[in-house]
């Protein structure tokens, strides 16, 4: 359950650190996404205690001040139990053509190099998760592949080698790519699990990539690591689209969920961005880090969590086959996922859908309603698991979504707690 604070070593001090990493883990996070060379003017704007992260913006020449810092708040971090994932460079600094200020200070040689002194400067950290790409896409007829090719060798060397460091790449929205990282490096070694990003817009079939990213051979992890964040402009269009809201962000968290994604990550607009006053915001931020730490969906994660580890987790998968109404688009979707003795089907406008019964164990099932806002319960009966069910969520209409949680009776489940 990650939360996303691309610039929080770069503008919290260490009280701040603390304060927003303390919280985050109260609200049930587990990963922090975050960035050494940071996206906002990352290389000359130094960090909150006046250190650059580069002398002469030389990658070949890291300044010790700064990453000791970055450091601090690793270990802040792990006091917390939370993991960092942590992107040795924005995109940027390989490609400013798209977003950032770049400079661009990466080639094929250095990456390497910068990677391997990276992946060796924290390589006693258990709590570290790496990600490379930083909001980009590797260009055609460019040497991108191949940088960022070089810096997971980098990160892998100086680590210790392919099981020290668990790796993924951070891709852009890309309508005709279904499949993000994996679009490029899915046969990689190097790549453990892949990202999506979905482009901030409201109801995108994101489910679709998920899928189609689960279903790719080898087999590898799937998350979409950057969906909707909460109180940005939807599309990047404030004026006719205006901001996105919970039921927005909650909506990615359960369809990627039950499409098959291992986790998911959370963002809002205000944090990524470490908005306070006195700094230019990005794209109309108004709300500072420190209070928009309590936006609704940030709160509503925990329920989603909950959720998901109270029913055993390796044996589940999605399954569209339970359920008739399997086809709705994103407004108003139906998506299941099962375990081998459970399921969970999340009705997006609390739409009324028939399941298909037979598909996990067990004489009989018992079913309840659970809220994704509030993270209650709500009893459904128990009934023959046979036959054909049709299934009326306790409310329908904008903002009104359920998950039905049907359970073997035998199993002896309780309501997520």
């Amino acid at each position: 359950m990650g939360d996303t604070a691309w610039q929080l070593f770069h503008r919290l001090n260490r009280d701040e650190a603390d304060k927003y990493l303390k919280r985050r883990a109260e609200q049930g996070f587990t990963v922090i996404q975050a960035v050494a060379l940071a996206e906002l003017d990352g290389l000359n704007t130094p960090n909150a205690l006046g250190e650059k992260p580069l002398l002469n913006n030389n990658a070949d020449q890291p300044n010790e001040a700064y990453f000791a810092h970055v450091d601090y708040i690793i270990d802040l971090a792990a006091k917390h139990g939370l993991v960092i994932a942590l992107l040795p460079t924005w995109g940027d600094k390989l490609n400013k053509s798209t977003w950032g200020d770049g400079p661009e200070i990466f080639t094929v040689q250095n990456a390497r190099t910068y990677g391997k002194w990276i992946g060796n400067r924290f390589k006693t950290k258990q709590n570290l998760v790496w990600v490379l790409g930083g909001d980009r896409t590797p260009r055609d007829g460019s040497d991108d592949l191949a940088v960022w090719r070089a810096m997971a060798e980098g990160v892998q060397e100086g680590t210790g080698g392919p099981a020290k460091a668990l790796l993924s790449f951070h891709p852009q929205p890309n309508a005709t790519n279904m499949g993000g990282s994996s679009h490029w490096f899915h046969t990689d070694n190097w790549l453990d699990f892949n990202m999506l990003q979905n482009g901030h817009c409201r109801d995108t079939p994101t489910y679709d990539k998920i899928s189609f990213v689960y279903n790719r051979t080898p087999a590898k992890p799937v998350i979409d690591a950057e969906p909707i964040y909460e109180d940005h402009p939807v599309c990047f269009n404030m004026t006719d689209l205006g901001l996105s809201n919970a039921y927005d962000v909650r909506k990615y968290a359960y369809l990627d969920l039950f499409a098959g994604a291992f986790g998911h990550t959370y963002g809002c607009h205000d944090i990524w961005q470490m908005y306070a006053p006195g700094r230019k915001p990005v794209n109309g931020a108004k709300i500072p880090w420190y209070e928009a730490l309590e936006l609704p969906a940030a709160n509503q994660m925990k329920h989603v969590r909950r959720l998901m580890t109270s029913r055993p987790q390796l044996d589940r998968v999605p399954d569209q086959s339970l359920i008739q109404e399997a086809s709705y688009g994103p407004a108003d979707r139906i998506q299941a996922t099962r375990g081998t003795n459970y399921a969970f089907i999340y009705s997006a406008a609390g739409r009324q859908f028939t399941v298909n019964c037979g598909k996990i164990s067990g004489k009989s099932l018992t079913a309840m309603w659970f809220d994704p806002r509030k993270g209650e319960t709500k009893p459904a009966g128990t009934f023959a698991n046979e036959g054909a069910k049709q299934f009326s969520p306790p409310s329908q209409g904008y903002g009104h979504d359920w998950v039905l949680i049907l359970d073997d009776a035998s199993a002896g489940f309780v309501a997520p707690k």
